[in-house]
Order: structure tokens, then sequence, then C-alpha cells
């Protein structure tokens, strides 16, 4: 059995021990309310990327539309040009016929100016793809972003080439940006 002295003692240590707990409390719930004042600044997200809408405006992007546009029917127009004068030559001469004028030097064969109207007509199509995902660019709201370095492209650019896809300084370092 316990004696009276161990009895009271523990008595004690209990009364210390919930005295101490409430004291935690009080003060708890006081810095709980003094800690709300001072909250501690939320964390930075990461900066959201703007849409095109966004960081250029309608007014702008419609009349990147129409640029586009206008400069999707001129080289669709100059690839069946020179489609065309392809066909044209290999339907109107005999393949080993060689001309002779001021414009072809010593002269070229059929074979040669063909294949030159075809390189041109490949080349007018290209464009035609690159305007082409300009104008997805446009729709799906990441016209004016880089497709390499993920940067805005400055509006000068895309003003002076409204297909333009990556910033001067990714496309001008070469093949490097390219990808396999």
């Amino acid at each position: 059995m316990a004696t009276p002295k161990k009895a009271s003692a523990r008595k004690s240590v209990a009364k210390k021990s919930s005295a101490r707990t409430a004291a935690a409390k009080k003060s708890g719930a006081s810095a709980k309310k003094s800690g709300a004042s001072r909250k501690a600044p939320a964390k930075k997200s990461a900066p959201r990327k703007r849409g095109a809408k966004q960081r250029f405006g309608e007014a702008f992007l419609d009349k990147q539309r129409q640029a586009l546009l206008a400069e999707r029917r001129r080289y669709t127009e100059h690839a069946e040009r020179y489609e065309a004068e392809a066909e044209q030559l290999v339907s109107e001469r005999e393949p080993g016929d060689v001309q002779f004028d001021e414009e072809s030097g010593e002269g070229d064969s059929i074979a040669v100016e063909r294949e030159r109207a075809l390189q041109i007509s490949a080349r007018e199509r290209e464009e035609i793809a690159e305007i082409d995902a300009a104008l997805a660019r446009i729709d799906n709201g990441t016209y004016g972003i880089c497709v390499v370095s993920g940067k805005p492209i400055p509006k000068e650019r895309l003003e002076a080439i409204p297909h333009a896809s990556m910033r001067v300084e990714v496309k001008s370092s070469g093949p490097a940006w390219r990808r396999p």
C-alpha cells in the first residue's frame, strides 16, 4: 500500500502536470490567435503561362490570322504554278532537248528546269505547312511561344514573320535546335 506521503506526492505531481497542460492550452490558443495575424507568406507558385489571347489580345490575333491566310493563298498559288510549269515542261518537249537563250546561258536541259520548278514548289509547300502550324497555334493558344525554348517570341518578330515558331536566338543557333 501507498504511504500517505507518496499518495500526496502523486497528487501534487498530477496537479502540476494538469496545471501545465491547462497553461499550455491557454497560451497555445493565444498563440494561435496571434499567429493568425502573422501568417507565413504563401509560397509563390510557378508563374502561369499566359495564353496567346491574354498576351496579345483578340485584335492582334485576328490581324495575324488574316496575314497568315493571305500568305498561305500566295504560297499556294506559287506552288501550283511551279508544279504546272514542271508538268508543262514534260509534256511539251522531249527529255533530251536543250534550250539556248538569254536566261539559261549555255543551256539547261528540260530535266534540270523541271527539277528546279519542283524544288521551288516543294519549298512553297513547306512554307504552307509552317503557316498551317502557326494557325493551329493561334487556335490552341500557344501562338507566340517558341516551340524549342518555350519562351515568348517578341511581338515585333511575329509582325514581321507571322508564321515564326522560334525566337531569333534559337533559330540562329543553327542545327542545335533540331530534334533527331
